[in-house]
């Protein structure tokens, strides 16, 4: 029997530990964040040439290890709730981890000096969080065209001309297309549109995964197998997967697949190098049966349905359609380029836009939607370029970073940033007398806007004087750190998109709580040099 030891750390040791942690890998991120934010230069053999210089909250993040396995486990949780925040809004990673914390560093000081319940303490921050969220829904704006521009340049660490090529990207494929990013094969960066479908399904395992950076699945020249049949024997496809093998394709397969096939085809993945992925199908019932007929038309391919009788083990290659690209993520799927016929494609478009014109139900009509989407929908493709594989990486995270907040201000809306918003809803919660959990809240909000501030290099007495601009002013009002000029936030364009803001809050409060409540940290026993 193996014996493996453990480490144990109680009480307020543990406590201790985890806010030196804390301490240290926001020292690191939050510098970065505002017009004023500095660089990070991180040396990892996984990066170009052994290095990377960058402004992006969550890869100063991940780049932070700690040799004390206790503080380490801070880092490792402060940098899932920074990744949580970027894949649920592409943006506010940096926000999340200075606002986690200030909760965390004022949390543990109140619990330490006042003889009070953490569970009561840590409930009263989770309702205060819930309200503050609640207030910002109701103040959100939509986001305008010149809006989209502002977004795109403040989250592309204000560079106008990045900017300019998201935005317009974004005008370009409409409400119905998607913006996605890759490098550029030169040093220039420019942006492409081009025909393509979206899909709310992911990858079914994460050893289809190929690059791991972004968690994505990417595969080029793809063919593509849709099915709604349950895959329960690999046999049922062979007649497509040998020769996918043989020949080096790539293959999607849009279909359910029992356990064993998942484990076979992964196996195949990861031992023999097989270039695969495989999502489920889309919506469920009818709607299913209509979408994949549309990704049929769209892929030049044949949707094999089980209320048609079509069996499955009859599937043959040119039964298969064809994508110029295939990337699955964790939620989403997308296919560049079909390969379906253009008078076909556009006579099914026409038919669903009459039918759409025709129903009166609210549902339907968004489905309708999303189905002329599928077969209609274009995505942009954003190509970055640099004068060195460093530079490139560095400006790749920005385009990235600002793609996913364009997106997230149509979702969801904007509002004024610069940490301006969340400085005002601060200053609601110290109206009238306040519990220790609205104390620490109530600053800990305040927290984005002095980092930016003195990420400027602005003085203690400059920081005052704004302060009581802003406490004396309309809710759109604030600072331009970069112009030095205080006024309207929307009409100087510096903005926040909601859903950025809303999840940075939520996953900063959420990974502060867990280390509020935690009294004793196992660790594996190691010896430390």
């Amino acid at each position: 029997m193996s014996y493996n030891p453990k480490e144990l750390v109680l009480h307020e040791e543990a406590r201790t530990k985890l806010k030196a942690g804390i301490k240290k890998i926001s020292e690191a991120v939050k510098s970065t964040l505002g017009p004023g934010g500095n660089t990070v230069v991180i040396e990892s053999p996984a990066h170009t040439h052994g290095i990377t210089v960058t402004k992006d909250g969550v890869t100063v993040a991940k780049a932070v290890q700690l040799l004390d396995p206790v503080e380490n486990l801070a880092v490792q949780m402060l940098r899932e709730s920074s990744q949580n925040t970027a894949n649920v809004a592409g943006d506010g990673t940096t926000t999340a981890i200075v606002l986690a914390e200030s909760i965390v560093k004022e949390g543990l000081k109140h619990l330490d000096e006042n003889n009070i319940s953490s569970n009561k303490y840590i409930r009263e921050i989770n309702s205060h969080c819930d309200q503050v969220i609640l207030n910002l829904e109701k103040v959100t704006k939509k986001l305008s065209k010149k809006g989209l521009l502002d977004v795109a340049t403040i989250s592309a660490n204000n560079d106008r001309e990045l900017g300019k090529i998201i935005a317009d990207t974004y005008l370009e494929v409409g409400t119905d297309g998607v913006v996605t990013v890759e490098n550029s094969q030169n040093d220039q960066t420019f942006s492409e549109v081009h025909k393509g479908i979206q899909l709310k399904r992911g990858w079914g395992a994460n050893s289809f995964v190929n690059n791991q950076k972004k968690d994505e699945c990417i595969l080029d020249d793809c063919y593509v197998l849709l099915s709604d049949h349950v895959i329960s024997n690999v046999l049922q496809i062979e007649n497509v997967l040998k020769p996918i093998i043989n020949g080096g394709h790539k293959l999607l397969i849009i279909s359910s697949c029992s356990t064993n096939v998942m484990n076979t085809l992964s196996a195949n993945v990861v031992r023999n190098g097989l270039k695969l992925c495989q999502i489920e199908p889309p919506q469920f019932g009818y709607k299913r049966h209509e979408l994949m007929n549309d990704i049929a038309v769209a892929t030049g391919g044949k949707y094999f349905a089980e209320e048609t009788g079509d069996d499955l083990n009859l599937i043959r290659m040119e039964d298969l359609g064809k994508v110029d690209k295939v990337v699955v993520s964790r939620d989403e799927t997308i296919m560049l380029g079909g390969h379906g016929d253009e008078e076909v494609i556009k006579e099914r478009v026409k038919e669903l836009k009459v039918q759409k014109d025709n129903t009166k139900s609210k549902p339907e009509v968004v489905f309708m939607s999303e189905r002329i989407a599928c077969l209609n929908g274009a995505i942009g493709v954003i190509y970055v370029g640099g004068n060195s594989d460093i530079e490139q990486k560095e400006k790749y995270d920005r385009v990235d970073d600002a793609v996913c907040a364009v997106r997230s201000a149509l979702e969801e809306g904007i509002l004024p940033g610069g940490g301006v918003t969340l400085f005002r809803e601060s200053n609601k919660l110290s109206e009238g007398k306040m519990t220790l959990a609205e104390e620490n809240i109530a600053d800990s909000l305040k927290a984005p806007f002095f980092t930016i501030m003195k990420n400027a290099g602005l003085s203690d007495g400059d920081i005052i004087e704004i302060e009581l601009l802003l406490n004396n002013s309309e809710f759109n009002m604030g600072y331009d750190v970069k112009e030095g000029m205080f006024g309207d936030m929307y009409k100087m364009g510096i903005l926040d998109p909601l859903k950025v803001t809303k999840n940075a809050l939520k996953n900063a409060v959420s990974v502060a709580t867990t280390i509020l409540s935690t009294n004793a940290i196992i660790t594996m026993a190691r010896e430390i040099k």
